[in-house]
């Protein structure tokens, strides 16, 4: 009974944070709390064991602890109603103090988890008055058939199936309705006036099994702390720039597509990625430089830091001089070609190539406030990690797979490596079981911001053999084979991985 009338109140409360704020719905707000109160350690263990699936999984948890509470209303209200009802109460009450407490809360965001408590109660209240009612037939029926407990019980087990049928349909509803606002499809973006050069072909169809020189915008890696998509309607999109500068500024999406536009191929990487670990991407981004939106407000000398905040009120801090010492900083508005997807920051984010996500790439950005670190600290550096996170060299074996069985006879590995700030990708270097290390062939350069697609044949005979890769960039720098933890500052150390030949 309890879990059939909490989801039920769930589902509305899910319908109704649809129309106005998605996050607020209650599964949302109180994971979203569950996020920032959970220790950094914790939460590298669970990027690290369950990769992007890791809010999925934060999600069905929230969702089946709430469920299990609920079953207890069950005893409760057939002990006394107003039981019951209290502890329906009670849970929607944390779910809205969960939503309340948000970055750039509102009072409307505890609405939803309000809805989900009256939905809640009133369904409690018709399933126990239907478990009630008294039959019309006698108590053993007029030939021997089932009584008033027999039948109150299969009107409850009816009206419990058309509730859970109903929580279903308005969950579902909720999402329909939050997939069909503001579509970033719908934006058209105007033509770059420094555009990229004519992106090469790569190795994909010479190399099979070779990573994609570009990665698709569906499968680009996401690693952020929320559980769900922002959706933000462009047209009532504005980027404000604001704090230690000479004039304050706000920028509609309309004005942000009409400035010059600068488009590069960029490699992103986020910090939380181990050694050989999957949270990097190549894309082509297209925006508005950063250095030309921050003349415009004129900034102070006295300004050492970034502080950026998306629309929910995260924030993410970049230092002044990374950020304006002449790489291809932007507000991007598109990637690959088209608008920002959802997942990735539509309508606009941050796009600093060379830096680590955690102190670069805030996305679904809305306010740009350039402050001290003194005066002011983000979302990251309050749990520690590094303020200054340059990317470190790093090259990574996608072929053959780690512990793969391969077949005896000519062989080939290969992979990605990325150099950025240091002259770019020179050089990749395999060894084979500790063996010495020799030049791989690299394919195509789209720059020195962006990753090279390598590979390297070797004569694999029966056994088992370590395979191992490093990179050398333009400035002569070898990646370093000391072993270093993402926290704080990015991981470090030369992939190897185990195969064996049969």
């Amino acid at each position: 009974m309890g879990p059939v009338t909490g989801g039920l109140g769930l589902g509305a409360a899910h319908l109704v944070a649809a129309f106005t704020t998605p996050a607020a719905s209650p599964v949302l707000a109180v994971g979203s709390t569950v996020i920032d109160r959970t220790p950094t350690s914790l939460k590298e263990w669970a990027i690290a064991h369950f990769g992007t699936h890791d809010k999925t999984i934060l999600v069905g948890s929230v969702l089946v602890v709430v469920l299990l509470l609920s079953t207890a209303v069950g005893p409760l209200a057939r002990r006394r109603l107003g039981y019951g009802a209290t502890a329906l109460a009670a849970l929607a009450c944390v779910a809205a103090a969960c939503a309340l407490h948000r970055p750039e809360a509102t009072a409307a965001g505890a609405v939803p988890s309000l809805v989900a408590g009256i939905v809640a109660v009133a369904a409690l209240v018709l399933v126990m008055g239907f478990g009630a009612r008294p039959a019309r037939t006698s108590t053993t029926g007029p030939s021997g058939g089932p009584g008033h407990s027999a039948l109150a019980s299969r009107r409850t087990v009816v009206v419990l199936g058309i509730l859970a049928a109903t929580a279903a349909a308005l969950g579902e509803a909720g999402r329909v309705v939050i997939g069909r606002k503001a579509r970033e499809e719908d934006v058209a973006l105007p033509p770059p006036a420094d555009p990229a050069p004519p992106f090469p072909a790569g190795i994909d169809d010479t190399v099979p099994g070779i990573t994609p020189f570009r990665t698709p915008s569906d499968r680009f890696y996401r690693v952020d702390t929320r559980l769900d998509v922002p959706v933000v309607d462009s047209g009532g999109w504005s980027l404000q720039i604001d704090g230690d500068v000479a004039r304050p500024v706000e920028i509609t999406y309309r004005e942000l597509l009409a400035m010059p536009m600068i488009e590069r191929d960029i490699t992103l990487t986020c910090v939380s990625n181990s050694v050989g670990g999957p949270y990097v991407g190549g894309a082509r981004w297209l925006g508005v430089r950063l250095t030309d939106l921050l003349d415009r407000a004129g900034v102070s000398r006295t300004a050492d830091q970034i502080l950026s905040t998306d629309v929910d009120g995260m924030t993410i801090s970049t230092p002044v001089t990374l950020a304006t010492d002449g790489r291809d900083a932007m507000v991007a508005v598109g990637m690959n070609g088209a608008p920002l997807p959802r997942a990735h920051g539509f309508p606009a984010r941050l796009v600093i190539p060379g830096l680590y996500g955690f102190i670069s790439a805030t996305k679904w950005v809305t306010r740009l406030t350039l402050t001290t670190y003194a005066e002011h600290s983000a979302y990251w550096t309050d749990r520690g990690w590094a303020t200054d996170a340059p990317i470190k060299i790093a090259s990574r074996i996608d072929m053959p797979r780690a512990l793969a069985t391969l077949k005896p006879g000519g062989q080939v590995m290969g992979g990605v490596a990325w150099a950025q700030d240091n002259g770019g990708v020179a050089r990749v270097e395999v060894s084979v079981d500790g063996g010495p290390w020799t030049a791989a062939h690299l394919g195509p350069t789209a720059g020195n911001d962006y990753w090279r697609q390598w590979y390297a044949p070797w004569r694999a005979t029966p056994g088992t053999h370590s395979l191992a890769c490093r990179v050398i960039d333009g400035a002569g720098q070898t990646q370093t084979p000391a072993r270093a933890e993402p926290f704080p500052s990015g991981a470090s150390g030369v992939q190897t991985i185990t195969v064996s030949v049969a």
